[in-house]
């Protein structure tokens, strides 16, 4: 009987995914931190290509706007905010020369090209480690055909073995830049998960950032973010802002990275989304002890800190500082941080940048809620006292790639007076979500779309002026200000919630314990069955119990 083929599982990977997993397998014996450099790099050039390559075909048609345009003058582009690419830093000039042995050499002069080209926003940012000894350059022609093959979003795979670069059908067809984009941001998050604790240091889990902005909503104004790291933040802000037809420049973007490297990221992260990233500010020092927007007061500030941070205050000197070289910093109007946790110093660090009407979102540990040691409950009282916090979600375990840590998130507020919303002053809401989401592989949690939707709506209706808010047993409260004096102003959310009403399934308790009884017999029964099993078999080998 004839053998008949064999029907092929459908692929239900995402572009994203295929691409990782090609990616993946070019990476050979480098390291996810030394690797994410190169494919990310990669992308970034790609996606500057293309776009340059768009405008450059139209100023070579000349065609109505364009009728007149020189198509190799770096001003025609940067009129129309698209960065200009040297002839022999073009995707197309690469990946021609993609088999070549000195293909790593070549990508990094195009990277300085294109860095000259394009000083303003680019100089320092882009890698050049394509030429280092250890990168295979057959590895590299690889990942450069493979990246290359983006452009054949529509087409079908020749043979069952070609990666098929097909996108999602979503109604609309893809633009380039914003393909590009998700798979920047898709990298981001595997380079992340595959460095695991160091991951973290540059990468806030998607789900996490997505709960703060929906429930901040920075639909317009100044979004900053002063541990910015790879810039999710603004990344999903501006995502929100589109979501809800809302537009680009109503929002402006502010931040600052200590970490060089996470910087750059940073800047191509935004670059390759259309954000303008100029304020975006990198110094070693970091924001406590060099503020690079020391003037700023913002509308919304959207953070992940460094959890519990001990090495924050720089320099200690106990004969000229007391062994506190920030103790006299005029943004400690709460109370002096301790030296040894960077928690209260962030939270006041944000305060201190919040416009008279704005509202922070930001990630801490679980520590901050109850905390009592080196002055931490008083700062945490005073905070609650000039009725700044206006809710606390804890988070369930597992979310973040780099800690084990419990996490919460912190909602302040300095528009409770009905400024926006409504009335809500002296109220504090507070959110439990420790049961919510699901496992995305053994190690790591992430939020279902739903998850989100009920965390973020749950606080907007209960800010919204008429909203239709009510207590959740186990899942939310409203409580005044002087139920959190009663529990020692500790912020912790199962303190006010409480545990969740068992659900009535409607079947009477006799008729339960009847089955319950009955199931309990027979289980005895069995084992009194395998008893005398075990007893007859070990007779027959000379044994008696």
């Amino acid at each position: 009987m004839p053998k008949t083929a064999k029907a092929k599982a459908p692929n239900n990977e995402s572009l994203e995914q295929k691409l990782w997993k090609a990616a993946d397998k070019l990476r050979k014996n480098i390291d996810a931190a030394e690797y994410k450099h190169i494919a990310l790099g990669l992308i970034f050039l790609k996606y500057i290509s293309d776009a340059f390559e768009e405008l450059h075909l139209k100023l070579i048609a000349g065609e109505g706007e364009y009728e007149g345009a020189d198509p190799e003058d770096p001003d025609e582009y940067k009129a129309e905010n698209v960065f200009f690419v040297p002839a022999e830093a073009r995707w197309s000039a690469l990946q021609a020369q993609a088999k070549q042995p000195t293909i790593g050499q070549k990508v990094d002069e195009a990277m300085e090209a294109i860095e000259q080209a394009n000083p303003k926003v680019l100089k320092g940012i882009l890698p050049k480690v394509f030429g280092q000894q250890k990168l295979d350059p057959a590895s590299l022609g690889g990942l450069i055909d493979m990246i290359g093959s983006v452009n054949l979003v529509q087409a079908k795979p020749e043979a069952d073995e070609q990666l098929s670069l097909e996108a999602e059908p979503t109604g609309e067809p893809p633009r380039q830049a914003d393909l590009l984009g998700q798979v920047y941001e898709y990298f981001l998050g595997q380079f992340a998960l595959a460095e695991g604790k160091k991951g973290g240091q540059f990468y806030t889990p998607e789900a996490v950032v997505r709960v703060l902005v929906e429930m901040l909503e920075p639909y317009h104004g100044r979004v900053f973010d002063p541990c910015c790291g790879s810039g999710g933040m603004f990344v999903q802000s501006e995502k929100f802002v589109s979501h809800h037809q809302g537009r680009l420049d109503d929002i402006s973007i502010y931040g600052q990275e200590s970490n060089e490297t996470t910087y750059k990221l940073c800047r191509m992260n935004l670059a390759i989304r259309g954000i303008d990233g100029s304020n975006i500010r990198w110094n070693p020092e970091g924001s406590f002890l060099n503020d690079a927007h020391n003037d700023l007061k913002a509308d919304f500030v959207i953070a992940n800190p460094p959890f519990n941070d001990s090495d924050w205050v720089g320099r200690i000197d106990p004969k000229s500082d007391g062994g506190h070289p920030l103790r006299r910093d005029g943004r400690w109007k709460y109370g002096v941080p301790p030296v040894g946790n960077a928690n209260f110093a962030w939270v006041q660090h944000f305060l201190y940048h919040l416009a008279p009407t704005g509202a922070a979102g930001f990630v801490l540990s679980n520590g901050s809620l109850s905390s009592n040691t080196s002055g931490e409950g008083e700062i945490r009282k005073a905070l609650v006292e000039k009725d700044l916090v206006d809710c606390i979600v804890m988070l369930p375990t597992q979310l973040f790639y780099n800690t084990g840590i419990p996490a919460c998130l912190w909602f302040l507020s300095r528009s409770k007076n009905g400024n926006k919303h409504r009335n809500r002053k002296g109220e504090v809401l507070f959110i439990d979500a420790s049961e919510l989401g699901y496992m995305v592989n053994r190690r790591n949690r992430a939020f279902a779309e739903d998850d989100i939707q009920r965390i973020a709506g749950t606080y907007r209706e209960w800010k919204r002026d008429g909203g239709e808010y009510e207590d959740v047993k186990g899942f939310c409260k409203s409580v005044v200000l002087a139920e959190i004096e009663k529990h020692n102003f500790v912020l912790t959310p199962g303190r006010y919630v409480g545990i969740p009403d068992e659900v009535d399934d409607g079947v009477p308790f006799e008729e339960k314990m009847g089955a319950l009884t009955a199931t309990l017999a027979e289980q005895m029964q069995e084992a009194s069955e395998l008893d005398a099993e075990i007893k007859t078999q070990l007779a027959k080998v000379g044994f008696e119990l």
